[in-house]
């Protein structure tokens, strides 16, 4: 899929690079010829032959390099956006969703001092800190700490 997209886009490519090339030697042809030239009814033809469509050459090419990267992008959102939909969702319940398997299941819960949330002790926020302590029943009693909305741990009732 990639390649017969990126393989469309290449000649966009290499047609803005070359209108690019040839509109810089336009412009040198140009500028070399006025260079040449004294009086300006004399330096006229080479401005209307060469500088003018060797700028118009320059800009166009441009254009061409701008649309052909973005048309590359594209066709990788595409790919991306493929890839993703073609991806196996997990278990469905009953309504037909994927459901999502929990992100922490531990039972032990803590907290970041001078933090205003809770965890689990297998939360990705806080696993592996060593920082984290146990939670003071006080502060949740308090409601000083909120629950945390990622692994959403249940109060513990005493």
């Amino acid at each position: 899929m990639r390649t017969s997209r990126l393989r469309t886009v290449h000649p966009v490519l290499w047609a803005g690079w070359a209108a690019l090339a040839a509109g810089a030697v336009l412009c040198v042809v140009g500028w070399y010829g006025v260079s040449g030239e004294r009086f300006a009814e004399r330096q006229l033809p080479y401005l209307a032959s060469c500088t003018v469509p060797g700028a118009a050459l320059i800009v166009s090419g441009a254009v061409l390099l701008a649309h052909g990267r973005g048309s590359i992008a594209a066709a990788r959102v595409e790919e991306l956006y493929g890839l993703l939909v073609a991806a196996e969702p997990a278990d469905e319940d009953e309504t037909g969703q994927a459901a999502l398997a929990p992100l922490a299941v531990s039972g032990e819960l803590l907290m970041v001092p001078g933090g205003t949330l809770w965890h689990r002790a297998d939360c990705p926020l806080v696993a592996g800190k060593a920082e984290a302590v146990p939670v003071d029943s006080k502060l949740v009693a308090s409601g000083e700490l909120g629950p945390c909305p990622i692994c959403e741990p249940v109060e513990e009732t005493d």
